[in-house]
């Protein structure tokens, strides 16, 4: 029996004699690989979580009406009601206002961060596990080094260094964030370097370049993604730790950890200062940890 397969279809289709396949799309590939994530609600409440954060930080005015600096003595400290979802502090601002205003610092310094620690820690684990020999053994022991350092300490120390304020705070952040980045991306590298379809793209005549670039890198980079997506919400628990200890804008800068660190002095008298935001912040990094968590699940 003779079947007749044709190769000059549109669209990269292969007709048969009975039936027709057709190669799907990568956006198709995608849409069904993000139909089951879909399915599960804690999934889409952290997304949803995730996605306001992310509103506030870009456009905080279509979020709130009132002002985040302006201040009303009549109404301070007033506990949360129908017009100030989160209450006032003390000097009278809505706090719900202010905690969406503060998101375009907090996140941002936290992107910021992790655009620097991918950078870094990318640089690094690509140049030792590609290279090998005496310069990944050295670049290793560089970042077994910093590794030995708790990572809120390390920041500390560098913002400590190069000064106060939102972009010094992303920085150091970024920079205690780098080890883990270079680890995960070197062990990676490795892995795929030794690959049958690599070794065949050296044997066809690729430059190491080049399969650096179409090989390598995008088998490496869904582990990095996922550590950059649980560490960008360990880089808003960073840079909210050191606003919270005075290192971050100076005031009235309506920066997460600093409006905690404002509210510590009323949590008998007007708990929900520091409760709020703090709650709010929590439930964004559990949000990130759980998508990124989940992505995790999804790749194994």
């Amino acid at each position: 029996m003779t079947v007749d397969i044709r190769f000059d279809s549109p669209l990269g289709a292969v007709e048969t004699g009975d039936a027709t396949w057709r190669r799907r799309g990568r956006l198709r590939r995608s849409l069904a690989a993000c139909l089951p994530l879909l399915r599960r609600p804690g999934f889409l409440l952290a997304l949803a979580v995730v996605a306001f954060a992310l509103l506030a930080a870009v456009a905080p005015g279509l979020l709130s009406g009132f002002d985040p600096y302006a201040t009303a003595p009549a109404d301070k400290l007033r506990p949360p009601d129908a017009t100030h979802w989160f209450g006032t502090d003390e000097l009278g601002r809505d706090l719900y206002t202010r905690v969406v205003h503060g998101a375009s610092l907090s996140v941002l310094a936290a992107l910021l961060a992790v655009g620097i620690a991918l950078a870094g820690g990318l640089g690094l684990g690509i140049l030792s596990g590609f290279a090998g020999g005496r310069l990944d053994a050295f670049i290793m022991r560089f970042v077994d080094v910093l590794l030995a350092l708790p990572g809120l300490l390390l920041a500390l120390a560098i913002v400590t260094a190069i000064g106060f304020g939102t972009v010094p705070v992303a920085i150091a952040v970024g920079v205690a964030l780098v080890p883990g980045f270079a680890r995960t991306t070197r062990a990676e590298v490795l892995r795929v370097k030794t690959l049958p379809y690599v070794e065949a793209a050296r044997l066809g005549g690729a430059s190491w370049t080049r399969t650096l670039l179409l090989h390598i890198l995008p088998n490496a980079w869904s582990p990095v993604a996922v550590l950059a997506t649980l560490d960008f919400g360990a880089a808003i628990l960073a840079t909210a730790g050191l606003s919270f200890l005075g290192f971050g804008a100076a005031p009235p800068a309506a920066e997460w950890g600093t409006l905690i660190s404002n509210g510590r002095h009323f949590l008998i008298t007007a708990p929900w200062v520091s409760l709020l935001p703090g709650l709010f912040l929590v439930a964004v990094v559990f949000s990130l940890n759980h998508i990124a968590r989940t992505l995790e699940e999804v790749q194994r």
